[in-house]
This record gives structure tokens, C-alpha cells and sequence, in this order.
């Protein structure tokens, strides 16, 4: 198609993202937000030009909307009323209803395809925008009656972004979606906010696992309740089984003191759900896509200051091993942490002894 000229409007995390990436290409970026201090970062940040109030003297290739989902159909029929674009697309992350409130306002679905770039972070806004936020992300798309044209100039635009396209139903995505991000997004939430009033004793306790079940809670509110109320039947049922699960595993907890009778009973129900949940987490597909792959952790100590990470992926690159992952825990109050380093398993012991012999503490 030639060189990507590109409309964003809605210049927040994702909408700058993408602007980014495509200036990074060489494609030509027009801006535009109703927060003038959003517009104004993202354009300082190199992410394109202001859109002038009076439109382009040509279509752009595609327009991108980047609004909430609620905001979607009235967004694109002006846009489309302004003929910024010769196609269209949104990343919001609800389709169904948006796709519904378009067909209702009269846009012109021909030119506009649903889309939805599967990537993010807890922060938001432009500051928080990368250029390679999206490689070798799903950027799922929702054609409804869209053309050839539009489909591949979305396509088009996933692909500069380094993002894997893949074509579905509009409410087979917001049922995957409800499953893999909005529900959990909503327990990460409810886990969080027991520690809101935990005494300050427990809160000193916290290690990696309550860091990693609450690490999406830190999201914008705001932000969330239009995802959510957006994809509410989903988001909803997929509550519902989470809370049946939590509710029988505390029904058997406290069964299980009360009447030391059937402890065993219901060590077995907890015992399934446990199981269940290995289960579930092991067909989350690995870096490189399908069935994850089981990595054996090499774990470091390592010191609180510059330059040590350099020098324990050297010791990575020294030995022939690619460090496949990796984690640290801080240990509170002191400079230091515990680096797990995930590796084939294979692998691990030839790690373990070059480490060693640079004078690194694996425990």
C-alpha cells in the first residue's frame, strides 16, 4: 500500500503506541485528543502532528480510533463525516457493543473494521506509550461487513506494529476477552483490596505472589469501568464460576475445622481446584506460542546496584544459555534480591556452575 499515512485520535497509551510505531516505519502520524496536554506529550514524544481542525487535504490510509468503548460509534461517524480516512478502525477492547451503537448511529461499517491490539500496561497516557509495545502480540480484528480494502489496511497497520492479526467473531471475542483479561482484572482487584486495611505487619510480609496476583490492580479505574460495564455479560459469568470456586474452597476451609471428620472431604475439593488451576495455567501458550514449555529456575542472589544484570546475562551468554525468563524479588530493607533466572533444563546445571565460578551466591 505504500507508505502508511495514519489519523490517531485518542492519544493515550495505545494510540500513541501505535502512532510511535508507525513514525518509527517512516509513515506519516496526524494527532488529535481532546486533552490538549495528552496531544501536546504525544507530539513531543515524536508520535506524529497535530490533526488540523479543518481535516487533510487527502484521506489518510486508515484512521485509528482510541477512545473508550462507549465513545467508539460517535467517534467514527464523525470521522467518517470528515472523510479523514478511506478505512477505520478502533482498539477498544469490547467489540459487540460498539460494533451494535455503529450500525445504530448509520456508519458506514464498510470501511471500518473492529479491531482490538492485545497488549498494555498498568500505566497510562502518552508518557507511558512504547513503539514496541505490540510485537509479537494477538491484534484480533472483527470485520462486519467490511471490505477487502479496509480488512488489509488494518492489517497492514498490525503487521508495522510487529503484531500477529487474526480474524474472529465480534462476541467470540468479548467472551475470550471476559475469560483471559476483564475477569481477571476484576479478582487481581479484589485480591488487592484486601490489603487496603491489612495491618502494616502482614503488608511487610508480602513476597512475589501477592506482587504478581495484584500487579494489574494498579490500571486506572476509570478506564476499567468502561471496559467492563462495556463486556458485562461476559465479564459477569466468568465472575460467577471465580466466585462459585472461592466460595466452595471456603465452605470446605471452614468445614474442615469445624468437624475434623470430613477434613479429608475437603482437602479433596480444594485438592480439584488446585489441580484445575495447574491445569489451566499450563495451557496459557509460551513465549514462541503453543503449549508453554517447563523451564527449571536458576536462582541468584543478587545485589541492589547498576550494572548487575548486565553482568548475570553475560554470565548467560558465557555458558550458551539463553535465559528464557526472568524475575526478582527484593528483599525489604536490604540492597539486595533473588534473581530467578528460567532456563531449559538441561541447561540449568551448566548455568549454575559458570555463575558459581564468577563468584555468584546461588543458593
Amino acid at each position: 500500500m505504500g507508505e502508511m499515512r495514519l489519523v490517531v485520535i485518542g492519544a493515550g497509551l495505545i494510540g500513541t503506541s501505535i502512532a510511535l510505531a508507525v513514525r518509527a516505519k517512516g509513515g506519516q502520524v496526524w494527532l488529535a485528543d481532546r486533552d490538549p496536554a495528552s496531544l501536546r506529550l504525544a507530539v513531543e514524544l515524536g508520535a506524529g502532528v497535530p490533526l488540523p481542525d479543518a481535516g487533510l487535504d487527502e484521506p489518510a490510509v486508515l484512521a485509528v480510533i482510541a477512545v473508550p468503548p462507549a465513545a467508539v460509534a460517535a467517534t467514527l461517524l464523525d470521522a467518517q463525516k470528515r472523510g479523514l480516512a478511506r478505512a477505520y478502525t478502533d482498539v477498544a477492547s469490547v467489540k459487540a457493543r460498539p460494533l451494535l451503537a455503529a450500525a445504530e448511529l448509520g456508519c458506514d461499517l464498510s470501511t471500518f473494521v473492529a479491531g482490538h491490539p492485545l497488549a498494555g500496561r498498568e500505566r497510562s497516557g502518552p508518557a507511558a506509550a512504547q513503539a514496541d509495545l505490540f510485537l509479537g502480540r494477538p491484534w484480533a480484528m472483527c470485520p462486519a461487513g467490511s471490505s477487502p480494502e479496509a480488512v488489509a489496511a488494518v492489517t497492514e497497520l498490525a503487521g508495522i506494529c510487529g503484531a500477529n492479526p487474526l480474524t474472529m467473531d465480534a462476541l467470540e471475542h468479548d467472551k475470550a476477552v471476559a475469560v483471559v483479561s476483564h475477569g481477571p482484572h476484576v479478582v487481581s482487584a479484589a485480591v488487592a483490596a484486601r490489603l487496603a486495611d491489612a495491618e502494616d505487619t502482614a503488608l511487610g510480609l508480602a513476597g512475589q505472589g501477592v506482587r504478581d496476583v495484584t500487579r494489574i490492580a494498579a490500571s486506572d479505574p476509570a478506564l476499567w469501568i468502561g471496559i467492563l460495564t462495556a463486556n458485562a455479560e461476559p465479564v459477569a459469568d466468568v465472575l460467577d464460576g471465580v466466585a462459585g470456586d472461592l466460595a466452595l474452597a471456603a465452605a470446605m476451609l471452614r468445614a474442615s475445622v469445624e468437624s475434623p471428620a470430613i477434613a479429608e472431604v475437603a482437602s479433596g475439593k480444594i485438592d480439584e481446584l488446585l489441580r484445575r488451576g495447574n491445569t489451566g495455567r499450563g495451557r496459557i501458550p509460551g513465549k514462541h506460542g503453543g503449549r508453554a514449555r517447563e523451564y527449571a529456575v536458576v536462582a541468584v542472589v543478587i545485589p541492589d546496584r547498576p550494572g548487575e544484570l548486565a553482568r548475570l546475562f553475560d554470565a548467560g551468554r558465557a555458558a550458551g544459555v539463553n535465559i528464557e525468563d526472568v524475575s526478582i524479588e527484593h528483599s525489604p530493607g536490604l540492597p539486595l534480591g533473588l534473581a530467578e533466572l528460567s532456563v531449559r533444563p538441561e541447561e540449568a546445571e551448566r548455568l549454575t556452575a559458570e555463575l558459581r565460578t564468577r563468584g555468584w551466591s546461588v543458593p
